[in-house]
């Protein structure tokens, strides 16, 4: 990689709090990486799974979802009953589902995240919010950041996944 990760290119992503730029750089550097790797794959491609490892596939749809499901539960809200329906199909092989297909998804739920990193007022960074039906305890930051971790592990495993399974 010639190119400089996106937290050490100095860029201010535009309106997003100070305090939340590390986790638009992370995710703008997983779109970076999802849309590098899935070029030129096939479907059959995207969905191999060998020894047990979890497709390509699953590894973008689960980034998408999750960063949806915990930047929901960073608003206060709760899982809606389309994103439940979204957890059980992330698994689910579906070789209809293009590269292209998975990139435009991808790049349209970094974006969300974006933009409601733009809306999110500092203030509230500290507030406490409740993580799924038991209504574990976390804060508005430690969900936004969590989000950004758990999609760039997903994407990193993208990445290996490609390589591992030869299609690099």
């Amino acid at each position: 990689m010639s190119e400089l990760e996106v937290w050490l290119r100095g860029r201010v992503v535009e309106g997003v709090p100070g305090l939340l730029q590390p986790v638009a750089h992370s995710l703008l550097q997983c779109g970076e990486e999802v849309r590098r790797s899935l070029a030129d794959m096939s479907g059959e491609q995207i969905w191999h799974s060998e020894n047990g490892a979890a497709s390509i596939g699953f590894h973008v749809l689960h980034a998408i979802g999750s960063l949806d499901r915990l930047f929901t539960y960073a608003r206060g809200e709760l899982l809606s009953d389309t994103q439940r329906q979204a957890l059980v199909q992330e698994s689910r092989p579906n070789s209809d589902v293009s590269a292209d297909d998975l990139r435009t998804a991808f790049d349209a739920a970094v974006e969300r995240a974006l933009e409601q990193l733009r809306a999110t007022d500092p203030a509230t960074l500290a507030d406490v919010r409740g993580v799924g039906r038991s209504k574990l305890p976390s804060t508005v930051i430690g969900l936004l950041f969590h989000a950004a971790e758990h999609t760039q592990r997903h994407a990193g495993q993208i990445v290996t996944t490609k390589k591992i399974t030869g299609v690099a």
